[in-house]
Parts: structure tokens; sequence; C-alpha cells
């Protein structure tokens, strides 16, 4: 897969996209992150602007943006392709944009090709929606710009690839990979300041710890997140 951020401040990537998961994609080509500077796509790199009708604050100016846009190699929008998942598909990380959870982040592993596009001040010229595919917002509050929801989209995203993460049962049976939470997790020793691992854990019998973890990852869902068991039950009906 091939990933490219549009930001105003590429140094803030640097430290994120070298360590870990995601360095560790990078070094085996399984992904490929281009850094794409807005503000080389303005001749006195300037990228913001006053907002038409008065305001507070500055509007990132549409022009750099859609060079900087264009040159990672999207089309128009509604561009056709006989495979969709070919196609580049923009992303605009948005506090206005869909919540990320992660069945977007299972379809937008699909894609070839993303281009992520980093807001600032007060946001982007409003033109400029006409070159994206979707908005994606991290949470209900306001950062100071789009770097660091770009970094939570891309390691989500970096995870699921196949051959970063050596086991896929690790990743199947994630938080909310299935709409539940994860089971408890347990290592050694057996027995901490009094606390002693289930007896389940060590008895050697999988298919009964299978079983157990199923049971408690139900529990800890209904306790903690029973809203995510509703939208299980909702998704299975309409598959039905």
């Amino acid at each position: 897969m091939k990933i490219d951020v549009l930001t105003i401040f590429p140094q803030i990537f640097i430290g994120p996209f070298t360590e870990s998961l995601i360095g560790k994609a990078l070094r085996k080509k399984i992904l490929r992150i281009d850094l794409v500077n807005i503000r080389s796509f303005s001749k006195c790199k300037k990228v913001d602007d006053r907002p038409f009708g008065g305001g507070a604050g500055m509007i990132i100016k549409p022009e750099p943006l859609y060079d900087a846009i264009k040159s990672t190699g999207v089309k128009r929008k509604n561009g056709l392709y006989k495979n969709p998942y070919i196609k580049p598909y923009v992303v605009y990380m948005s506090p206005q944009g869909r919540t990320l959870n992660n069945d977007i982040i299972k379809y937008l592993v699909k894609f070839k090709h993303l281009v992520v596009i980093c807001g600032h001040y007060e946001g982007i010229d409003e033109r400029i929606v006409n070159y994206i595919d979707e908005e994606i917002s991290i949470g209900d509050y306001v950062l100071t710009g789009g770097e660091v929801p770009a970094i939570v989209l891309i390691d989500s995203i970096a995870r699921m690839l196949p051959g970063v993460i050596k086991e896929i049962s690790s990743v199947q049976n994630d938080s909310f990979y299935n709409n539940m939470l994860d089971y408890p997790s347990y290592t050694r020793p057996a027995i901490f300041r009094g606390h002693k691992v289930p007896k389940v854990l060590l008895s050697g019998n999988h298919e009964e710890i299978n079983k157990w973890r199923q049971v408690e990852a139900y529990k800890r869902t209904r306790e903690r997140r029973p809203d995510l068991l509703k939208t299980k039950v909702c998704r299975t009906k309409n598959e039905n």
C-alpha cells in the first residue's frame, strides 16, 4: 500500500513513522509513505489566508492544496475505475467527518493508494471537498492540526496489512475487530501479589481456553461497551 500524507508540518511524522510496526512495514516495503509538503506548491510558501465574510482564524488556500493533491496522481473524484480499490482514495482528517472505527479501517485497507490530508488553522477552503472522498474524525474534540489524527489512522491501517504483524490471529482477536472488546490477558508470574491467573489458562486445554476467552470477551463488552453488541446484532440481521 502507498499512502501520501499532505501536510504543512512533515517533521511531525518522522518519529512515529520510523519506529514500531509502521517502521517495520516501511523497511519490509509492505507500506510506502510519502510526505507531501503543501507549502512546496506555493511560490511564497504561504498556504493560508483570511476567510471571506470575516471571522477568527485562517483558512488553507485552495490552490496549493489542489496542486498537492494532483501531484499524488489523483484524478477527478468521480473518475471511472473497473476496480474501485485501484483509484487513489482521498481522506481529509476533520472533526466534521465520520468517527473512525474498525469498520472504516477494514474498508480503507482494501485500497492500494490512500491520500491523507492534514488540515490546519480553521480548516480548508470548502471547494477542495470536490476532490475528497471522505472526511474522517478521531473523536469529538479539536486538535491543533490533522497530523496526529493522520498518525492514528495510518497506524490502525498498517497493523492490518498482511506481513506487518506476524500472527494474523493477533489482529483478528483485537478489540473492535468483531464488534467485541478483547478478552483479559495474563502472563507470568502465575501469582502476583496474591492475584492468581484463572486456572483454565494454565490447563493446556485449548478448547476450554477459547471458550473462556469468548465468554470473557462478551462479558467485558456487555459491561463496558454494550453499544457494540447492539451494532453486532443489527449487522447480523442485515446480513441475513
